[in-house]
Parts: structure tokens; C-alpha cells; sequence
């Protein structure tokens, strides 16, 4: 099946390892062009040239005003397009709703609900027909995770706002869609999980409660946004897709 991806352009940010970076390999071997960021430069260009001659790093922090233009006029100006972006942030910190800070509210409301819709917004200023704006969000958006409170306050507020967007872009033939991973074998879930008492027990109980009985692959994950951000998936919008082994309960 041809996805249509040769010579489009598209941001990932995040990209520089786990989810992100899966998503810009999938998009590079099916022929388009990716600007990927990162937090450090040197972390940006070591992914870029893993990606290839159809990649270019660039250094970016979701939480900056200013990263949503560098990071489309990169893509514009080394590619000479821009046809979509996925919105990869890392995940807050651990830890309840009770104990977390004010302060630890703040920073991640900045990065991961703030940053986020910025980058949305400026994407969608430039995009024409056609374009498409993605999520990565989480699981949470539809049944909290324990020990993960601040993700789970931030992410189903982040999800709706996603979903208004579709709505707001749609009559320019603009795609706004959510990715939901689950347990995804990542840095970040095995950091979640090291928080255990016995972080293997831990990981074989979240195993054991998934239907398809095991953790998910980062290129798993990949193939799956390379498709829904692809002119394959013209036809699917304001969708927040589960990718979970089917560990989500609800429809």
C-alpha cells in the first residue's frame, strides 16, 4: 500500500529517541522528509543522521514561544515544504495529585498542554489543504494511569482541545488527530516502571493485564502514526486512536 509520504514534509518533535524518533524513521523510509527536535542539538543531529540525508536536527524546547517557527521555518527552508507535525512531548513526573507542587503543575502545563497547542496553532497558520496536525498523548486521556496525576489532569484537557481543532480546521481540509500509546517498551515506561519495588514483577503484572499479553515495539507505534499522518488517512480527523495491545477497557 502506498501511503503517499514520498516528498512530503513533515516536524516530529521529540523525535530524537522512543515514540518520536520511531515515527520519523516510518516516515523516512516511506520517501518524506522529516525535521526532528530535541532538547540539545548534539542529541537532535545524532538522530538526524541516523534518519539519513531526508532528515535535519534541530534543537528545540517544546515550552519556548519561539520553537514553533524555528521549527517550521527548518522544515520550509532545508526542505522547501511543510505538510504536517507530530507533537511528541515527554511525559511529567511521577507521582499523585496530592503531593505534586505547584510548581511541578506549572512546568508541565508549559510543555506538555501550552507548548503543545502553540505548536498546534502555528502549524495550522501554515498549512494548507491537506495538512495535519498530530498528538502524541497517552492512554490517560481515557482511563488514569496510577502514580501518573499530573498526566492525568493535563492530557484529557490537551485531547478535547485536539478534538475542537479538528472541528475549527476541518472546512480547510485540515486533519487534527490524537495517538493514545500505552505500554510501549520505551525509556520512559521502563523508567516508570523502575519506580516499582521489583520493576520485572511490575512489568510482567502490566503484561499480564494486556490482551495481547505483551508490551508494544516503539516501531509498532511508528508505523501506526506514519499511516494517520499520511494522505492514506485523508478521510480520519478529530480521532483519538488507542495504541495499547487493547489494554483500554472502554470503546
Amino acid at each position: 500500500m502506498d501511503l503517499g509520504l514520498k516528498d512530503k514534509v513533515y516536524v516530529v518533535t521529540g523525535a530524537t529517541r522512543g515514540l518520536g524518533h520511531a515515527t520519523a524513521q516510518q516516515l523516512v523510509a516511506e520517501g518524506a522528509r522529516v525535521v526532528v527536535s530535541g532538547r540539545s542539538q548534539e542529541a537532535a543531529d545524532a538522530a538526524a543522521s541516523a534518519l539519513g540525508e531526508n532528515a535535519h536536527g534541530v534543537a528545540a524546547d517544546n515550552a519556548d514561544p519561539a520553537t514553533p517557527q524555528r521549527l517550521i521555518d527548518a522544515a520550509t527552508s532545508r526542505f522547501g515544504g511543510f505538510d504536517g507535525i507530530l507533537i511528541s512531548v515527554g511525559g511529567p513526573g511521577a507521582g499523585p495529585v496530592s503531593t505534586a507542587t505547584d510548581e511541578a503543575w506549572r512546568t508541565a502545563f508549559d510543555s506538555v498542554f501550552l507548548g503543545a497547542l502553540r505548536l498546534a496553532r502555528t502549524a495550522a497558520e501554515h498549512l494548507a489543504e491537506g495538512g495535519v496536525i498530530g498528538f502524541v498523548l497517552s492512554t490517560s486521556v481515557r482511563q488514569p494511569i496510577p502514580g501518573l496525576g499530573i498526566s492525568n489532569g493535563l492530557r484529557p484537557g490537551l485531547a478535547m482541545a485536539a478534538k475542537t481543532l479538528a472541528d475549527e480546521l476541518g472546512p480547510r481540509g485540515i486533519r487534527v488527530l490524537g495517538l493514545l500509546p500505552g505500554r510501549i517498551d520505551t525509556d520512559r515506561v521502563r523508567e516508570l516502571d523502575s519506580l516499582a519495588a521489583d520493576p520485572a514483577a511490575a512489568r510482567d503484572t502490566a503484561a499480564a493485564s494486556i490482551p495481547l499479553r505483551r508490551y508494544g515495539t516503539p516501531e509498532e507505534f511508528g508505523r501506526t502514526a506514519a499511516f494517520l499522518l499520511s494522505p492514506a488517512a485523508s478521510y480520519l480527523t478529530g480521532l483519538m486512536l488507542p495504541v495499547d495491545g487493547g489494554a483500554t477497557r472502554g470503546l
